[in-house]
């Protein structure tokens, strides 16, 4: 199995963490993985995506031209990459900002209201999390309890009063699946 997906959004959105989640937790569990950063001009509130790719097999580039997942966390990025989805792939998209809706029918479409749901967590910078969460249940790329795992490491130390709102976003996403 080879998953290959792009997170896009704006800087200061998470993308990065995102993409960094599911490459961790892969390394975790011993498959083969790459991340790939790229950002806009301006770091926050510029335009920011990664690439993930995580495999069984060894992966011969960071580069993906047709992921079959895309997280879009704006509009721009929405426009940007939806055209590149494989036929058959997910697109995400956090409808809390984006208005309008993707126009291909040849893929799967998941509205995630993911700044609203963090909202009512209680901490708006959770949006990503939620989203993850989706990726999560809906692709089995890496398992629940090693994404955990993993922000139990990052969310050490001054941030591990972060944990417990980060796995409830998590687990939030993966009910929205």
């Amino acid at each position: 199995m080879t998953f290959e997906a792009i997170f896009a959004g704006f800087g200061g959105q998470g993308v990065m963490l995102m993409g960094q989640l599911v490459a961790y937790a892969g390394m975790y569990e011993g498959k083969n993985v790459t991340w790939y950063p790229a950002y806009g001009p301006e770091m926050r509130g510029g335009t920011a995506n990664c690439s993930v790719v995580v495999s069984e097999e060894m992966v011969g580039s960071p580069v993906i031209s047709e992921p079959e997942v895309l997280v879009a966390m704006n509009r721009q990025s929405l426009e940007k990459f939806e055209g590149m989805v494989k036929s058959g792939g997910i697109l995400f998209y956090n409808s809390s900002l984006i208005d309008s809706k993707p126009k291909r029918n040849d893929i799967k479409v998941v509205a995630i209201p993911a700044n609203d749901i963090a909202i009512e967590l209680g901490n708006a910078r959770v949006a990503n999390v939620v989203v993850v969460g989706a990726v999560l249940k809906a692709t089995n790329v890496v398992k629940p309890d090693t994404v955990i795992s993993v922000l139990q490491k990052t969310l050490s130390g001054k941030k591990k009063d972060l944990l417990a709102i980060n796995q409830a976003a998590l687990e939030k996403g993966m009910s929205l699946v």
